[in-house]
């Protein structure tokens, strides 16, 4: 399957070999167990033995097994050290706090201490909202999660998760300057993480709640939005609806079909399915069906345990229809996938309306693989690398956040989300916009400010922004 050597698991070999070993034995042992060599450095060599790192891509952690013992098997060789290189990447954590100020005499001692401090805490005291210019709130954001639904595994816990939530302070660090600190929290009680979050709230600019479990995610973010007045955003629901929408739009472009025109089925009502869903209300589609593997179409007239599968059920099928996702797929323009591999097939995409447009989100393996799915289909795009048209939450987390604290908003609103969708969808050139590109790459570095840019813009139409950034004065 394409990608599984994309350099994601990459593990490095140090090999003591003898002299008359070929290196064409090695090379051999490692392609037969379906590993690919990515660089050869030599440590150290002399007339009795020579000393070699192998950085080498493997496909998974079975595929490593058996390529450490297929060369632990080269006569002559032996393995001195095996390091993982995603494991080095993470030794110590990823990241680290460093001062803006120097320190460097007893007189700055005193400025950014005490004595000197104690002014800057009155001032603070007196005008609360003195904390965006005179401490590090302005640019600041927590990523809050309970480790309770980890992209790809679940519920594992606040510690296991701290090395995606560190990713995540990267990201907005490197794409945005935002300095962002991973908060994880060893409880899943909904009225405790609310409270939590609410009590550090005033450290910080804003607040990304990430993977946290449906349905109790949307309480917390319904609650904190209601009781905080910095902005608050889940980007598991919201961020996937926005690059969902903006890749839609640009496709939608290709095929000729306007949005309120159009048939969309969703696979998948979670979190993101049902933030992706209003998204494409307020974007202005009007005929969308649901299904879930255990519930079906979401329909009027069945009582639906799930709060949320009950509100989906009284906003979306218009005509009522009923039945599996299978039968949900006869005529639609769009599908969009947002729960698991291989739900569903060719046949299926046989039966959409002409030119479907296939949105298969779900990671690693998506609803149906773009291989399958390319006979029958005009636009396809996934939520991995390694095909054409990612779908991507980093396109959009780093600027909304930007241009959210910049104009020192007081929530995240539907006009900022619609606002960073069209953004994302305008950095894609009429010239440049084909089948296999609707949605600019993550390393373009227009899309942080042309998103802050319009978020400002909207956050200041719709009333929620506090402070007006100069460009726009």
């Amino acid at each position: 399957m394409r990608g599984q050597t994309s350099g994601i698991h990459t593990i490095i070999l140090r090999l003591e070999m003898e002299p008359n070993i070929a290196f064409i034995q090695i090379a051999n042992a490692i392609h037969e167990t379906g590993g690919e060599i990515v660089a050869v450095d030599t440590v150290s060599r002399s007339k009795i033995v020579s000393v070699r790192d192998i950085t080498v891509s493997v496909p998974n952690t079975e595929n490593e097994a058996e390529l450490i013992n297929g060369i632990g098997k080269v006569p002559g060789v032996k393995i001195m050290n095996i390091s993982d290189r995603t494991f080095l990447m993470h030794i110590g954590g990823k990241l680290e706090v460093n001062s803006r100020v120097p320190i460097k005499n007893r007189d700055d001692l005193s400025h950014v201490y005490t004595p000197g401090v104690a002014r800057v805490c009155m001032a603070l005291h007196e005008d609360p909202a003195k904390a965006y210019s005179l401490t590090i709130k302005r640019n600041t954001v927590a990523v809050v999660t309970d480790g309770t639904a980890v992209l790809g595994l679940g519920d594992i816990g606040p510690i296991a998760a701290m090395p995606v939530m560190e990713g995540k302070a990267m990201l907005f660090k490197e794409m945005a300057g935002i300095d962002s600190f991973p908060i994880c929290i060893n409880t899943k009680d909904t009225e405790e993480i609310i409270k939590i979050v609410k009590s550090i709230a005033p450290v910080f600019g804003g607040i990304n709640l990430e993977d946290i479990s449906s349905p109790r995610c949307f309480e917390i973010e319904e609650r904190l939005l209601r009781e905080l007045d910095i902005p608050v955003f889940h980007d598991d629901q919201h961020g996937t609806a926005v690059v969902m929408l903006a890749g839609l739009i640009n496709a939608l472009k290709i095929v000729g079909k306007d949005m309120a025109e159009i048939k969309v089925v969703f696979s998948g009502i979670g979190a993101a399915g049902v933030a992706c869903t209003k998204m494409l209300i307020e974007a202005g589609v009007k005929h969308i069906v649901g299904a879930t593997r255990s519930a079906g179409i979401l329909h009027r007239g069945e009582n639906y345990d799930n709060p949320m599968f009950e509100w989906y059920s009284q906003h979306t099928n218009p005509d009522s229809i009923t039945g599996s996702l299978s039968d949900a797929m006869n005529d639609a323009d769009v599908f969009i996938g947002l729960s698991g591999p291989n739900v569903i097939d060719a046949e299926d995409l046989k039966k959409m309306a002409r030119d479907p447009i296939v949105f298969a989100m779900a990671n690693p393996i998506p609803e149906i693989l773009p291989e399958v799915a390319e006979p029958f289909v005009r636009v396809m795009a996934t939520g991995r690398s390694d095909y054409p048209n990612q779908l991507n939450n980093v396109l959009c987390f780093p600027g909304i956040f930007r241009g959210a604290l910049d104009c020192q908003a007081t929530k995240i609103n539907e006009e900022m989300k619609l606002a960073a969708a069209y953004a994302i969808a305008s950095i894609v050139g009429e010239d440049e916009l084909n089948e296999q590109y609707i949605i600019p790459s993550v390393f373009n570095t227009r899309v942080v400010e042309i998103v802050r840019k319009k978020v400002i813009q909207a956050a200041m139409e719709s009333g929620v922004a506090r402070k007006i950034p100069h460009e726009f004065a």
